[in-house]
């Protein structure tokens, strides 16, 4: 996902919790997913990257940097350039994990004052993000309209290659029920973090 802005001087990454892969959820692979997306945004990887990479990668027989390594080289980065972190889906990383992934992000926003932080998930996560990031995070509570569910529903059954499978009952209970079930399980909520 990492993207440049060359005349911003700005790199955007992002990465997803996928409930489906769990084992991917720590804090060491995220911020690593991350420094791989702004590394590769840069036009030239600076030498002290370079150099923290390749001492670790001999040290642990190829396995890469450690947490703190990676925070170092994300310093690097962040002086010549301003980088923003989308982490979506916050909820879906286990409890376990997600406490060291937030105190970590928390961690890249006290020391690299260029880096800028953006968070969904769900509300049930809130009161983490708060104790952590007290007095710093904004947050933005997103519900969606009931037209919209349908709307996605509509498209979606248009994509159904059995169309035959359906008749016209089933389809009037899919866009009057699955709204109406839905609608508090899609409320979501996006935690900004904004600097001076």
């Amino acid at each position: 996902m990492g993207k440049q802005f060359s005349k911003q001087n700005v790199i955007v990454t992002g990465f997803y919790f996928d409930f489906a892969a769990q084992k991917e959820h720590s804090a060491t692979d995220m911020l690593g997913a991350l420094l791989k997306q702004v590394v590769s945004g840069l036009e030239e990887i600076p030498e002290e990257i370079a150099s923290i990479y390749h001492r670790q990668r001999k040290i642990l027989g190829g396995w890469g940097p450690q947490l703190s390594d990676i925070l170092k080289m994300l310093g690097t980065a962040s002086t010549s350039r301003r980088i923003f972190i989308c982490v979506d889906a916050l909820d879906e990383c286990v409890a376990g994990n997600r406490q060291e992934v937030l105190e970590s992000l928390r961690g890249v926003l006290k020391d690299l004052p260029g880096i800028r932080l953006f968070l969904t998930g769900t509300p049930n996560i809130r009161s983490e993000i708060q104790r952590l990031f007290a007095k710093t995070a904004m947050f933005i509570d997103i519900q969606p309209e009931k037209g919209d569910i349908v709307t996605y529903i509509l498209a979606k059954l248009e994509e159904d290659t059995n169309k035959d499978a359906m008749n016209a009952g089933l389809r009037a209970d899919i866009l009057t029920k699955i709204p109406a079930m839905a609608s508090g399980m899609y409320v979501g909520e996006k935690t900004l973090r904004s600097l001076p």
